[in-house]
């Protein structure tokens, strides 16, 4: 039994799509194929586990510097609204990110933005603010967790926020992502990067999914499903199901592009299309949202002038790919867990996939044993 506070960004442990070979697309990703590759980007996670009947937590998006008086510019896309994205209406009429952006389970979302405002106010950033506009997204995490005991408090918020971090991102059952599922398996949070050249310099684009939406798994064009790589679909012993495997995701994604308001909801809904590819079936009760923010604020002149819209395809590429392959991570770093009704799920196990699709595990006798550098 136990209930953790976060380590500041703990080193992934499992192997990702990337080390498997399952890299998505042909660009490169950033130095740890992660969300974090966007300077002044930090991630941290607050995981609360306590078996069978809490596997929850939060999730921190901490971009630098953000704050009421030094908004970010930003966009937010709804695929299907069945969710509680906190803080989506002022965000879409003035296109501006006041505070870091907040991930939890559906019914902690409300105790976990009012722990978000007061961690702004008291930080230099809120000190003149008389209105806040906290951004907190949420996934329903009841399958496997009591989500009635709403376990997320505010020291776990503040835990979160004050350890975020550069680096490499926990991937799987962290924060967030610790009581998802998603496309029959156990999933969780996933993030993954791209290097884009763009107007004649790199920029780097990262997104981070809260995976747990239903539909059916597609890895490079091919249909998996949770019999095809040996994976229990049943829970024998289980007879309730309170919550269906319908929903949902959210997908935040971050570049320091030069892109105003308008490009960046562009951006957001690529996110959301992204889903897609890896199998999602945007079904009714799911909450499918992408949010998208650039590092430069809002008010400047620093840095180039916005881009052109006809530039950039590049980039809708990038979230494509890197969406995709962020879902992919989800799914191959969680662990089995079994909630407080019997239900167990399992992640996607990486040897039975490579198996399937005719591939040998990297490094194997005869095996390239790599995929293109970051």
């Amino acid at each position: 039994m136990r209930e953790s506070l976060p380590e500041p960004s703990p080193p992934v442990t499992a192997r990702r799509a990337h080390e498997l070979g399952l890299s998505v697309g042909n660009l490169p990703t950033g130095t740890h194929n992660a969300l974090t590759d966007v300077p002044g980007v930090r991630v941290g996670h607050t995981t609360l586990v306590r078996p069978p009947r809490v596997h929850s937590g939060v999730t921190a998006i901490v971009p630098d510097g953000v704050g009421p008086g030094s908004p970010l510019p930003a966009g937010v896309f709804a695929g299907n609204g069945y969710g509680k994205l906190l803080g989506t209406t002022q965000l879409t009429e003035l296109g501006a990110l006041e505070t870091p952006v907040l991930l939890t389970s559906t019914l902690s979302a409300f105790r976990v933005a009012d722990a978000l405002v007061g961690w702004v106010l008291e930080r230099p950033e809120g000190a003149a603010a008389r209105s806040l506009n906290p951004v907190v997204g949420e996934c329903n995490d009841g399958l496997l967790s009591d989500i009635r005991s709403r376990p997320v408090r505010e020291e776990h918020v503040r835990a979160a926020l004050d350890t975020a971090s550069g680096g490499p991102v926990a991937e799987g059952c962290v924060g967030a992502g610790t009581g998802m599922t998603a496309l029959g398996f156990k999933a969780g949070i996933g993030t993954s990067s791209r290097r884009v050249p763009l107007a004649g310099r790199d920029v780097t684009l990262g997104t981070l999914v809260q995976a747990n939406f239903g539909g059916t798994l597609r890895v490079s064009g091919r249909v998996v499903t949770p019999a095809d790589v040996g994976v229990p679909t049943e829970d024998p012993d289980s007879t309730t199901n309170p919550v269906p495997e319908a929903g949902s995701c959210m997908v935040v994604v971050a570049t320091d592009a030069p892109l105003d308001a308008r490009q960046l909801t562009r951006l957001a809904r690529r996110a959301v299309y992204g889903l897609a590819r890896a199998g999602a079936a945007y079904g009714h009760g799911s909450g499918d949202y992408g949010l998208a923010f650039g590092t430069r604020p809002l008010g400047t002149s620093a840095g180039p002038a916005v881009l052109p819209d006809d530039r950039l395809d590049p980039l809708f590429v990038a979230v494509l790919d890197a969406v995709e392959e962020a879902v992919l991570n989800a799914l191959l770093t969680a662990t089995t867990t079994t909630g407080p009704y019997g239900h167990t799920r399992h992640p996607l196990p990486a040897a039975p996939l490579l198996a399937l699709l005719g591939r040998e595990e990297p490094g194997a006798a005869g095996s390239p044993g790599g995929t293109r550098s970051p």
